[in-house]
């Protein structure tokens, strides 16, 4: 085995001890009538849904990332740490910003605010102390005309710094992909490369022939989850699903019955869960404001925080200062109900 791998193992076992989740969530950011961040909610949130999920990205697109300013970011990140130490939580500290320079200045900021701690590891460089936080989450630069050697040199950049770290392929904002061949010289290079997300729906990374070099691989996007772990023949480890934030159970049981070898309980659920969900984001593909991922898990995230009737509530705020609008939320109910996901009751009522 490659020393680079080997070191890589090393480091992934002391961030994961007990393994690394095969379930994640990139947490929703919730926001009070005056546009402040509405951290009670968040925390009620974040307990409904810490039963099944054990692996948290803050913030991640679907909380805002790409939109929260500096100040939020920072505040988000200190809630994320404050609110889920000394639980069986890990978490991955969101850094998505366009491009180098932003992701530099924000980690420095998070520095400044003792977000966390940074322990040397002897051969591995710096880690991240509490053992909850177990990384940074970075993507590519943004731009469309971006060379495959300039998105190398960019991820580089951060990469160099030796801190645990997940790549996020996320070309809906960023314009580009990282192409198989540069993840692997970047998998050669840097052992402190260790998590991976896809939400490009092209998968090209994970389906390619290149050597992944131990990272954990998890997909992003939506449906059809079953076809897509290594125990049914796909490449992936686990799963960093936006639908996180409304279905834990449910897509933690689509792992569980795979790993006892269901295949039918999991592609059940997999199949109702991709039907719901796949009906909800067109839903919302109007909406001008916001992503698909966010919108569409707030208005299923308000049938579950407030029960059926949520629809006759003011719809949640985006990070734009908009509400979903009633119409949005009707229909969400009714696919909701129709399908029997509509709850008897709200966490938050």
């Amino acid at each position: 085995m490659k020393d680079r791998q080997m070191k890589r193992i090393s480091l992934v076992q002391t961030m994961f001890p007990d393994d690394i989740p095969r379930l994640w969530c990139p947490l929703l950011t919730h926001y009070r009538d005056d546009k402040t961040i509405d951290f009670d909610r968040m925390e009620s949130h974040f307990a409904y849904i810490s039963p099944w999920v054990k692996g948290f990205l803050i913030p991640g697109s679907t909380g805002d990332g790409w939109e929260l300013t500096e100040e939020e970011t920072l505040q988000v990140a200190e809630f994320a740490v404050d609110h889920m130490q000394n639980k069986d939580i890990h978490l991955l500290i969101g850094l998505l910003r366009p491009d180098v320079g932003g992701v530099k200045r924000t980690l420095s900021a998070m520095k400044g605010r003792n977000v966390f701690h940074l322990l040397e590891n002897k051969g591995v460089g710096p880690v991240m102390s509490p053992h909850h936080i177990c990384g940074i989450t970075i993507c590519p630069r943004r731009g469309k005309a971006l060379s495959q050697t300039e998105i190398d040199s960019g991820l580089s950049e951060i990469l160099d710094m030796a801190m645990p770290t997940a790549l996020y392929q996320l070309p809906q904002l960023t314009e580009n992909e990282v192409a198989p061949e540069t993840f692997a010289r970047l998998t050669e290079k840097y052992p402190n490369l260790i998590f991976f997300k896809d939400s490009s729906a092209h998968d090209r990374i994970a389906s390619s022939s290149v050597d992944k070099g131990g990272v954990f691989l998890v997909r992003g996007a939506e449906g059809d989850y079953v076809r897509w772990l290594r125990e049914a023949g796909g490449p992936y480890d686990g799963f960093l699903l936006s639908t996180a934030n409304s279905f834990p159970r449910e897509l933690r049981s689509v792992i569980e019955n795979l790993e006892k070898g269901d295949f039918k309980a999991a592609g059940e659920t997999s199949g109702r869960l991709s039907t719901v969900i796949g009906k909800i984001f067109t839903i919302v593909q109007p909406l001008i404001h916001g992503n698909a991922f966010t919108n569409a898990n707030k208005a299923i995230d308000h049938f579950f925080a407030y029960g059926p009737k949520a629809a006759n509530r003011p719809g949640p705020l985006l990070h734009a200062g908009i509400r979903l609008p009633w119409e949005i939320l009707s229909a969400t109910g009714k696919v909701l109900e129709s399908h029997g996901f509509l709850p008897e009751g709200g966490y938050w009522e």
